[in-house]
C-alpha cells in the first residue's frame, strides 16, 4: 500500500484530503504541528479519529520562530509586507513532513492546498480559492513528493463533501488570520518583539499633509483616511529610517516594472528573457501578462504589458507559464 504523510491541521481542507487519499488507496499517516493552541490540536485529534488517521504531534514552535516570526518582524519594521505562508510552507510545514515520511521509508507528503502538483510541477488550482501562490518558495525535492488532493475542487465542494462524510470539522469556519497572531493584533505582537517603531509624518509631493502612529501600522497601497484637495490617497512609499510615509492618489500607484529579489526557480533557470504572467499578491485576480528578466545575484525584472496596483516591497513577485508556477522571489 502507498504511504503518505498528510498534513493534518484541523480544519476542514486536510481532513477532506485525508478522507480523499484513503480512498484512492493510500496508508495515510497525520502529522499535527503544533504550535501551542490548542483548540485547533483538539480539532485535529477529533478528525483524526473520525478518519481512522494516525496522528504525530510535533511541537514546531522553535522552527516556526526562527524560519517565520522572526524574520517576519524584521521584515515589517522595516515597512516590508512580508507574506508569512510564504516563508513557512517550505521552511516548516513540508520539511516537517519530509522527515516524518523519511523516517518512513521514503512516503509521499500531502496538504490541503488549493494546488495542483503534477510530474514534479506546481500548478493553479481552481481559480476562486486558488493557493499556489502560497507555495512558490517549495523545494523542488518537496514538490516531487507532494500530493495535493484538492487541486481540482473549489471551496464550496469540499464542505459539501465534508459534510456528507460526517466529518467534525464540516462547518469550521476558515482560518482567515497569521497561526502564530490568532487574535490579529499585529501591534501587540510586535510589542511583545521589539520596540515599536515611532509615530512620524504622511507626505505628499515633499508637503507634510498630516500624522500617522507609526509605520508598521501602514502597507502600500492601503488608503489613508480623509481627502486631500478632493483625492482620496494611498500609500506609496514607506520610510522606516525617518518614519516618514509617501502617500499618492490610486493611479500613481500602478506600476509596469517590479524588480524581485532571491528568486526561487520551480523550473531550471532560464538563460534569456521569457513570456509568462506575474501575481504581485495573492487575491483572486488573474496573472498580468509579462516579460520577465533574470538578472544576477538571483534577482528578476519583470516588465508587465500593463500596470500592477501598488506591488509592495517584502511581498512575493509570482511568475506563471499558463498555469504553471515557474517560481517566485520578493518585491524590492
Amino acid at each position: 500500500m502507498k504511504e503518505v504523510v498528510l498534513g493534518l491541521s484541523g480544519g476542514v481542507d486536510s481532513a477532506v484530503s485525508a478522507r480523499l487519499l484513503k480512498d484512492a488507496g493510500w496508508r495515510v499517516h497525520g502529522l499535527y504541528l503544533d504550535i501551542g493552541t490548542a483548540s485547533a490540536r483538539a480539532d485535529a485529534e477529533a478528525a483524526a479519529e473520525a478518519l481512522g488517521v494516525d496522528l504525530r504531534v510535533e511541537d514546531v514552535s522553535a522552527q516556526l520562530e526562527r524560519e517565520v516570526c522572526a524574520p517576519f518582524a524584521v521584515r515589517y519594521l522595516r515597512g516590508e509586507t512580508p507574506n508569512p505562508c510564504i516563508l513557512c510552507n517550505p521552511a516548516v510545514k513540508l520539511r516537517a513532513l519530509l522527515e516524518y515520511a523519511d523516517a518512513l521509508g521514503g512516503a509521499q507528503i500531502a496538504t490541503g492546498h488549493y494546488a495542483r502538483a503534477e510530474n514534479g510541477g506546481l500548478y493553479r488550482g481552481r481559480a476562486e480559492n486558488d493557493q499556489s501562490y502560497m507555495l512558490c518558495r517549495v523545494t523542488r525535492a518537496q514538490l516531487t513528493r507532494l500530493v495535493l488532493p484538492l487541486g481540482n475542487f473549489a471551496k464550496t465542494e469540499t464542505r459539501a463533501l465534508a459534510a456528507k462524510l460526517g466529518l467534525p470539522v464540516a462547518h469550521k469556519p476558515d482560518s482567515m488570520e497569521i497561526c502564530f497572531i490568532p487574535d490579529q493584533d499585529y501591534c501587540g505582537w510586535l510589542a511583545r518583539r521589539a520596540q515599536l517603531p515611532k509615530p512620524g509624518v504622511f507626505r505628499r509631493c515633499g508637503a507634510v499633509i498630516g500624522g500617522h502612529n507609526g509605520i508598521h501600522q501602514w502597507t502600500v497601497g492601503q488608503r489613508i483616511p480623509g481627502v486631500y484637495d478632493g483625492e482620496k490617497l494611498y500609500v506609496r512609499a514607506i520610510c522606516a529610517a525617518t518614519g516618514e510615509i509617501e502617500v499618492c492618489p490610486d493611479a500613481e500607484l500602478w506600476q509596469s516594472e517590479v524588480h524581485a529579489t532571491d528568486f526561487h526557480w520551480l523550473i531550471d533557470e532560464p538563460a534569456k528573457s521569457l513570456q509568462c504572467s506575474v501575481k504581485v499578491r495573492h487575491s483572486r485576480k488573474a496573472e498580468a501578462p509579462c516579460t520577465a528578466y533574470p538578472l544576477e545575484n538571483g534577482r528578476v525584472r519583470i516588465l508587465c504589458d500593463a500596470p500592477v496596483r501598488a506591488p509592495a516591497p517584502g511581498q512575493s513577485a509570482v511568475l506563471y507559464a499558463g498555469e504553471q508556477v515557474l517560481g517566485g522571489g520578493f518585491i524590492l
